[in-house]
Parts: structure tokens; C-alpha cells; sequence
């Protein structure tokens, strides 16, 4: 293949929009946030969280996000009655 031709696909390539192929960089993102929760919090290794069908990914994410916030509620109420 030569020089021109190569540069002629990438000059092409570029000009394609990325809506069918491949994820958005806002759901990518969010999916690498999901599984820094996992690992951080939930202690999964990266391995796991990425294996998990997506809607069980997403309730785990959940249930860490609810368990979070009853500890603070449980700690601004404990504040309260001292």
C-alpha cells in the first residue's frame, strides 16, 4: 500500500462521525466511573466489574450509592442527639 493511499483512508477515516461505532467519550466515561465504584468501593477487580451484564453493573452501582447515603444519614442523626 502506498504513502497516498494510506494518507487518502486516514483523511477519510477522520471525516466520519463516530455515532455507530465505537461508544460516545460521555458513555465511556461514565462507564469508567461505574467501575472505579465498583473497584474502589465494592472491592471488584476490574476484571469482574467489566463482565457484569450491564444491568446488574448498574444496580450494584445503586445499591453502593443508597448504602452511602444512609451512613451519612445515620451519622448526621447520631450528630443531632449528642
Amino acid at each position: 500500500m502506498s504513502v497516498a493511499s494510506v494518507a487518502h483512508q486516514q483523511c477519510l477515516m477522520s471525516r466520519l462521525p463516530q455515532t455507530f461505532f465505537g461508544l460516545s467519550d460521555k458513555y465511556a466515561r461514565a462507564v469508567y466511573e461505574e467501575f472505579f465504584i465498583l473497584k474502589h468501593h465494592g472491592g471488584w477487580s476490574l476484571f469482574e466489574a467489566y463482565n457484569l451484564p450491564i444491568p446488574l453493573r448498574h444496580w450494584f452501582v445503586e445499591r453502593l450509592i443508597k448504602e452511602f447515603k444512609n451512613q451519612n444519614e445515620e451519622i448526621k442523626r447520631q450528630g443531632r442527639n449528642k
